[in-house]
């Protein structure tokens, strides 16, 4: 078998959640040149709605050309993320990069923000980023191509970003400000740069619209609007006040739309009478196990399921209406 050539050929990644999500997918695709990964994050079983676990990634990165060492951390905890940095100088003899990539999240505005989940935020992505940084930078420092990612957003201080989630934002924004102070402290030595996913993307419906009219709908996707139409009374329309668009892909899919603005409310197959204040894009089956309460939207939001555009504080306002329907569905 001939030697991986690849850019991070022999190199050791250092990755923090990575036993899914993007996390993995950025250990793949260096495991496919060769690299050698360190799957720093604390799932040691299977959840039953979040599968994989640092086992079963170590064991795709090796499938994939790469070598793995799955190490138990939990970010909050700097005894396991330095015990993780030893293991990995021991087994590989360094670091190279290092990619911050552990985050919690809870699109909640203030008043419902349990402080929980505000130490939660706070203790994983500004604190868990610091500490992990600061474990492996001295190895980092040694090596000819160290590199610092963090998965985290750029520095935007327009007021929208922060009214409708703002714990999440300042906590995500402490994992930026992270990258813009540690590539001044240690310019020359390590590059310390932010990546951050474009979300919110929806298809472009302009093809769509030259089609043929659609059939008549059936099936799961069909049963759920029928249920969701049959739930709408004048008090979920007065409390919501959104108009939803839905841009389904898969069997029964298309465009739907669920207005809870107007009087009564409306559901139906098309784009609405009025422009939508969210669109949210996913597979026809994802959309029913959310709405069934088989998969939590935030869940499905984090792992690309689900792409949501416009303004976020409703799409989540719309979560409490499927957590009506899920008895029904």
């Amino acid at each position: 078998m001939l030697p991986n050539t690849g850019k991070l050929a022999g190199c050791t990644v250092f990755i923090t959640g990575a036993s899914r999500g993007i996390g993995k997918a950025i250990a793949l695709k260096a495991a496919k040149d060769g690299a050698n990964i360190v799957i720093a994050a604390k799932t040691t079983q299977a959840h039953p709605k979040l599968p994989g676990t640092i086992y079963t990634a170590a064991e795709e990165i090796k499938a994939a050309g790469g070598k793995a060492l799955p190490c138990i951390v939990d970010v909050r905890n700097e005894e396991q993320i330095s015990s993780a940095v030893e293991k990995a100088v021991e087994k590989f003899g360094g670091i190279d990069i290092l990619v911050n990539n552990a985050s919690a999240i809870s699109l909640t505005n203030t008043l419902e923000t349990p402080t929980k989940k505000v130490d939660l935020m706070m203790n994983v992505n500004t604190r868990g980023t610091y500490l992990t940084s600061k474990a492996c930078i001295p190895y980092l420092k040694k090596s000819k191509i160290a590199h610092i990612l963090n998965l985290s957003p750029p520095l935007n201080l327009n007021p929208l970003w922060f009214k409708q989630h703002c714990a999440y934002t300042i906590a995500k924004y402490g994992m930026s400000m992270c990258v813009l102070g540690m590539a001044e402290e240690f310019k020359g030595e390590i590059a310390v740069n932010a990546l951050w996913p474009k979300t919110g993307a929806v298809p472009e419906l302009k093809e769509e619209k030259t089609q043929p009219p659609p059939k008549p709908r059936s099936g799961a996707v069909e049963e759920t609007f029928r249920i969701l139409k049959d739930s709408l009374t004048d008090d979920v329309v007065k409390a919501t006040q959104a108009v939803y668009q839905f841009e389904l892909l898969g069997e029964d899919g298309g465009t739907w739309f669920l207005d809870l603005k107007n009087k009564g409310g409306n559901i139906g197959h098309g784009e609405p009478s009025d422009q939508a204040d969210v669109v949210m894009s996913m597979s026809t089956d994802d959309f029913v196990k959310m709405f069934s309460g088989k998969i939590k939207p935030t869940v499905a939001f984090m792992s690309g399921k689900l792409k949501i555009k416009g303004n976020m504080a409703l799409a989540i306002k719309l979560e409490k209406l499927m957590n009506q329907m899920n008895s029904k569905l």
